[in-house]
């Protein structure tokens, strides 16, 4: 079970990526990202998305899930699903990269991963909370996925939060 965050991350802010594809966070984005190591995991989230993690975070996730697809592999109930174990090892082994903040704030975007983002040398990106990470948006795919969420966010939080 992942242990809760020590504050929630939450804000927004908009940012160039500069002509070397670094973007400087927020201060208090950066450290929340970042464990006392300097280590934070960079991860393709969803078309035009972003997430930074801190690495025990994300590891501990990623740990936790594939201690259970093991059992099941064990247990021999994925011999039908091995097209989809594939599938998944796939993305896994694409899904994330580890990245140093220089100077505490600035992380470098790796050249896979800014396909993935689809922002250009000297665009503008969205930084954004999402309460245990900072995800990187594109602009326009920020808009639509806030245009999508916007109208269900009371109930949403009654929800989480009832």
């Amino acid at each position: 079970m992942p242990t809760p965050p020590e504050a929630f991350i939450t804000g927004e802010f908009r940012r160039a990526m500069d002509d070397r594809f670094r973007l400087t966070l927020p201060a208090e984005f950066a450290s929340s990202v970042t464990d006392s190591a300097g280590q934070t995991i960079l991860a393709k989230e969803r078309d035009g998305c972003l997430s930074l993690w801190k690495a025990a975070d994300w590891q501990m996730r990623v740990d936790d899930g594939l201690s259970l697809l093991r059992e099941k592999i064990r247990t021999g109930r994925m011999e039908q699903r091995w097209t989809e174990v594939q599938r998944l090892g796939r993305l896994l082994s694409t899904r994330s990269a580890e990245v140093k903040l220089a100077n505490r704030s600035r992380v470098l975007i790796p050249e896979g991963f800014r396909e993935f983002l689809g922002v250009e040398k000297g665009g503008d990106v969205m930084i954004v909370g999402a309460v245990v990470c900072v995800e990187i948006w594109r602009p326009d795919a920020w808009l639509e996925q806030l245009r999508a969420d916007m109208p269900g966010f009371g109930e949403l939080f009654n929800s989480l939060s009832g």
